[in-house]
């Protein structure tokens, strides 16, 4: 196999959901653009380029609004799943291994193989860090996506509020506004739902050559397992 075959054989589930997500993307753009424009239309206003419209507080607050629930749907699973089990679940840890777990079971220190990343092999701070990156990194994420949902959303609102002749109001206002709250809360019950529904139907159902399901024959209490 040529060197261009082997990357995208290995890297084929990055490749496809990053170009999947790049057209959702330019869909939503699309999309958006033309809902913009037949809304100022109809109130007599100036149209939007398409190159303008990725500028607005519409597209960006709309953008910003689906990626932090996103990330906040990871964060909890990824931090929650350190300690909270499943039975018959292949989501969740075998119900014995609920906690941390052991340095040798995690292989670090002592226990760090030869192929084990540079700070698994550290003490202190740098093992510390190292052992909770990966929550860390997304929990930032969804907190700067939360920061810049509620920005942009407050400059849409305000937005919508002049063009109905009414008072904007102040960052503060907005983020403790139904508003605010609704747009955030039906996102945050969704993501749950899902997280939800993929642990329980887990249980019970299966997808012969998937990691996020137990193999076929499994049995329903088997915990812990992937195909």
């Amino acid at each position: 196999m040529s060197a261009s075959g082997r990357f995208f054989r290995d890297n084929g589930l990055t490749l496809a959901f990053g170009i999947g997500f790049l057209l959702c993307l330019l869909g939503q753009a699309i999309a958006g653009h033309a809902e913009l424009n037949s809304i100022l239309e109809a109130q007599s206003l100036h149209p939007l380029s398409f190159a303008d419209y990725l500028f607005t507080s519409d597209f960006m607050v709309d953008v910003t609004e689906n990626w932090q629930s996103e990330f906040l749907q990871f964060s909890l699973y990824i931090i929650g799943t350190v300690w909270l089990v499943q039975r018959g679940s292949p989501e969740s840890k075998p119900l014995d291994k609920a906690g941390t777990e052991t340095d040798e079971e995690q292989r670090v220190g002592a226990h760090a193989r030869a192929d084990s990343p540079r700070w698994a092999t550290c003490g202190g701070w740098r093992r510390a860090l190292y052992s909770g990156s990966l929550g860390l990194v997304m929990s930032l994420i969804f907190l700067l996506s939360w920061l810049a949902q509620s920005v942009t959303g407050a400059v849409a609102f305000n937005e919508e509020q002049l063009r109905q002749l009414q008072e904007p109001v102040s960052w503060t206002t907005y983020v403790m506004s139904a508003e605010f709250w609704n747009r955030t809360l039906q996102n945050w019950q969704s993501e749950l739902l899902a997280v939800t529904a993929m642990v329980v139907l887990s249980v019970y159902l299966r997808q012969r050559g998937s990691p996020e399901s137990k193999p076929v024959g499994a049995a329903h209490t088997a915990t812990g397992v992937e195909g």
